[in-house]
């Protein structure tokens, strides 16, 4: 089913039940993309992966802007860095809150979004699944796969490789602070040869044939 709306910001209207944002934050960096989108990125939290006063995910940390070049650079996003065009590419957080100092959120406060994550990947319902770092992996693999226990959360292992899921194919990235010779290379050729197969989803399992 498609989703009709023309919001790129937050186009499901979450309200997250707390703001404990600094002063001159956005109190939350919503998801952000397509909402019809094929691919589905998905970070750590604003301090890790930025966005604290752009309200835009994966922008003002180097490191994310070096990730999102790849995305561009396969033809998922145009104009400006802080205010993208997506096209069939959705990006959101685990934990969408700002939080002073850009601390880390609790382990409490990810329990406290973890259903508006849940839902609002279930509402863009992308066929690819791109959790970026240790923590987004690590919940995407043992939430939507049935995989998790038989993988070790070894992240310079798993960038850019594919497994199958509850109708999702999640391919993994090492987060970009961390990426060394190669890793950027890897990452576009996978983004690049996804692109050139047919992957569909089919009885509620993601496959890719080509």
């Amino acid at each position: 089913m498609e989703n009709v709306t023309e919001r790129r910001s937050n186009p499901f209207g979450m309200r997250p039940p707390f703001a404990k944002n600094d002063p001159g934050a956005h109190p939350a960096v919503f998801g952000y993309g397509d909402a019809n989108a094929d691919f589905h990125l998905i970070g750590d939290h604003p301090g890790v992966h930025g966005g604290t006063t752009t309200g835009v995910p994966f922008t003002e940390v180097d490191s994310s802007e070096t990730l999102f070049e790849v995305f561009r650079q396969a033809g998922f996003s145009s104009g400006p860095l802080a205010d993208p065009d997506l096209s069939n590419l959705f990006v959101n957080y685990l934990h969408m809150c700002t939080l002073p100092g850009d601390r880390a959120p609790t382990r409490a406060e990810y329990d406290e979004l973890e259903r508006y994550f849940d839902a609002e990947l279930r509402a863009i319902n992308a066929h690819i699944l791109l959790p970026v770092g240790a923590r987004a992996t690590d919940h995407v693999l043992r939430e939507y796969t049935t995989q998790r226990h038989r993988i070790d959360l070894e992240m310079p292992a798993l960038h850019a490789r594919e497994f199958r899921g509850r109708g999702f194919m999640v391919v993994p990235i090492l987060d970009p602070a961390e990426w060394e010779s190669g890793d950027r290379a890897r990452l576009a050729a996978k983004l690049e040869a996804i692109l050139a197969s047919d992957y569909r989803q089919t009885k509620g399992v993601a496959t890719r044939v080509g």
